[in-house]
């Protein structure tokens, strides 16, 4: 009988973290009731005009996953003002959306967030880190990361002290 291999889906879902969809979630919870709390006046103004950057995580690979994927949507956002780093399974993507031109203007409305950014994105893989490749285009940052192979155990020898 042929051993069978783990499908992909149980490999990735037994080494995530219990606690990373968390911020997931919230932020999946802010989108679907962000107007009612705006309407209701519990969102200040300020709070609304912050920046944060959608993202969307995905990994890639014939055999499991050989590499995440993270793209991010950062328009009129200046690539040289962004900053990435990789630590663990964490990727951190900072930067600053710049305030646009208000010289002789009066809003009525101001919606379009800017200012300073940092979104923190928990990978549910290890990655290698000095293998990252990023690039920008139309808007879009994407970011290329490869998967850590597990080595699996390693037998460690043990030594007869004399």
């Amino acid at each position: 009988m042929a051993k069978r291999r783990p499908s992909y889906a149980f490999t990735m879902a037994s080494q995530r973290d219990p606690f990373a969809d968390f911020a997931r979630m919230r932020r999946e919870m802010d989108d679907l009731l962000g107007d009612f709390w705006e309407q209701a006046g519990y969102r200040s103004p300020r709070q609304a005009a912050v920046f944060v950057p959608r993202v969307d995580v995905y990994y890639c690979g014939e055999n499991g996953p050989e590499k995440a994927i993270v793209k991010v949507d950062l328009p009129g956002v200046d690539v040289d003002a962004v900053n990435l780093e990789v630590r663990g399974r964490a990727l951190l993507i900072t930067g600053e959306r710049p305030v646009r031109e208000t010289e002789g203007r009066t809003y009525q409305q101001v919606e379009l967030p800017s200012g300073p950014f940092k979104r923190l994105i928990e990978l549910s893989v290890d990655v290698v880190a000095d293998q990252a490749q990023a690039t920008y285009e139309d808007g879009i940052l994407r970011i290329e990361l490869p998967v850590r192979v597990d080595q699996g155990a390693r037998q460690v020898p043990i030594e007869r002290s004399e």
